[in-house]
């Protein structure tokens, strides 16, 4: 079995939720700890509480997977005088490296919206405000008869889906025509007579992204010394990524009905809710954590009710302007169902990578820090 570093760790985390993705405010990624160091036990939380700090530690582990980032701005000084300083301090003496996943992991594909989504019930769920889309380009490459398959197959792997449909790509017959010149090692032809060859065009989708790696598996896996490939930038829209999801439930409910199934659906103590309680509630969007700043995108989608926490007084009088209502199920019961997601994930994803030996747990000592009475 294969001994996992922090850096493995980090980088298997990036697929499940590209940094890429992250808000430009937010601080994703690595915040303490030696890229270098091995790790046999992982412990995932929500936050980094110098709490959860030590359960980690007393729980052997070596790395601590947070959603919020332990540090978000620069730090001119680490002092242990500071609890920030403090957990600091004492994650590095015990040797836990600390990574989180914040907005990336919000918006990623499979992230903390979309387990919330199945937990409240939601399907066909698309983003509700699109935060970054996928960039297209057609790659086109001439190959003469005999090696279609052959390239055809090696391009294969960079190609990006129609839908759910894969491995796919376009070939036309056609003539090609070159002049090898001296100095030259032509696969067909002799220097300086001009060659008419059968050729075909060959055309993939690709995700730009994905471009760089493709281009270079196309010269090694082409004949000719100098193979002839165009790549076009295309208009059409790939898939998106944004904040949020909308969704529709299976049937419609009540909405005092659905804010007193989401409280227990997340195990919260209960839910305050904006709008009529007997309104009908079909289409519902989410934003997990505090999002009461996707509200407009929400009601511009159509829904009947934005599920989220941390609604402010003045946000809560603007839904009814806007004619959305509005279920506050708080910030830690919409958010603290990443931790087993994630633990799950990590797990599937490190024994996909040969790191079976390495134990992740979800961390269980963590309360909302609100009480109600």
């Amino acid at each position: 079995m294969k001994t996992a570093k922090i850096s493995d760790i980090a980088g298997i985390i990036s697929k499940i939720a590209p940094v890429s993705l992250a808000e430009s405010w937010d601080n994703p990624g690595l915040q303490v700890g030696d890229p270098t160091a091995t790790v046999s036990r992982i412990m995932v939380a929500l936050d980094a509480t110098s709490s959860v700090i030590e359960s980690a530690l007393l729980s052997g582990c070596q790395l601590l997977v947070t959603h919020h980032p332990l540090i978000f701005k620069p730090q001119k000084s680490i002092s242990a005088a500071t609890p920030l300083g403090k957990s600091i301090h004492t994650a590095i003496r015990g040797g836990l490296g600390i990574v989180s996943m914040h907005t990336n992991y919000d918006i990623a594909e499979g992230g903390l919206n979309d387990v919330l989504a199945v937990r409240l019930g939601l399907t066909a769920c698309t983003p509700l405000q699109v935060t970054s889309g996928q960039e297209l380009v057609k790659l086109v490459v001439f190959v003469p008869e005999g090696h279609l398959e052959q390239l055809r197959t090696a391009l294969f792997p960079h190609a990006d889906s129609l839908g759910v449909y894969r491995d796919c790509s376009f070939a036309t017959a056609g003539q090609g025509t070159f002049t090898p010149q001296e100095g030259s090692r032509p696969f067909i032809g002799t220097t300086g007579t001009l060659e008419k060859v059968q050729e075909y065009r060959l055309e993939l989708l690709l995700d730009r992204t994905r471009l760089p790696q493709a281009v270079k598996t196309l010269v090694a896996a082409h004949p000719y010394e100098e193979p002839a490939f165009d790549i076009y930038p295309l208009h059409n829209q790939g898939y998106v990524r944004g904040l949020g999801r909308i969704g529709h439930l299976p049937e419609a409910t009540t909405l005092a009905d659905y804010a007193a199934w989401t409280a227990a659906r997340l195990d919260a103590p209960g839910t305050r809710f904006v709008g009529d309680p007997a309104a009908s509630v079909h289409k519902v969007a989410i934003c997990s954590g505090s999002g009461a700043s996707v509200m407009r995108a929400a009601a511009r989608s159509g829904a009947d009710v934005l599920v989220t926490g941390d609604v402010k007084y003045h946000e809560a009088r603007d839904a009814g302007d806007l004619g959305i209502a509005l279920i506050d199920a708080g910030h830690f019961p919409t958010e603290i169902i990443m931790a087993a997601a994630v633990r799950d994930q990590l797990l599937q994803r490190l024994s996909n990578a040969g790191f079976d030996s390495c134990q992740v747990l979800a961390c269980s000592i963590e309360n909302d820090p609100f009480r109600y009475l």
